[in-house]
């Protein structure tokens, strides 16, 4: 019989964590969901969430006199305030390359709309084009030309 995975399991083996699926790298996304193994507990949350939580924990656990499992929890609200930092810093630089892209697409339109003017002056300026009795005459009117030419000649003589 075929084992059913409901949505809650994942598969790959146990525990939970943010290299899965990510190549070990932090996920980008504020709103991602860690599952996290502290010292004695497991927690849930987002960055900002587990780093606040464990720092609380910390707090709390030296206010208790317990300074091993504080430094504990201080380690992991390092963590996650790293994470946290890593994540800022990819947004800043995620909005530096929108706003690069922005400026360059708003110059080359600018640059096109240039050139598009530029192209209606021009074309302002041109001459319109000579009536047809100025044009360069064809070859059949040459030719006709030609023989009245020739004709007035043979009558002078």
């Amino acid at each position: 019989m075929k084992r059913m995975r409901n949505r809650h399991h994942r598969s790959g083996g146990g525990g939970g964590g943010a290299s899965r699926g990510n190549n070990g790298q932090i996920p980008l996304n504020r709103n991602h969901v860690f599952e996290s193994n502290g010292p004695d507990l497991r927690i849930r949350g987002t960055a900002q969430q587990l780093f606040e939580k464990y720092l609380q924990l910390g707090r709390d656990a030296t206010g208790t006199g317990d300074r091993v499992q504080a430094e504990a929890y201080f380690q992991h609200a390092e963590h996650y305030f790293r994470m946290l930092n890593a994540m800022n810093q990819a947004a800043q630089a995620a909005q530096q390359e929108r706003a690069e892209r922005q400026r360059n697409y708003e110059q080359a339109r600018q640059e096109r709309r240039d050139a598009r003017d530029r192209a209606e002056q021009d074309e302002d300026e041109t001459p319109p084009p000579a009536p047809a009795s100025e044009r360069r005459p064809s070859e059949r009117r040459k030719r006709v030309e030609k023989r009245d030419e020739e004709a007035d000649q043979d009558d002078e003589d």
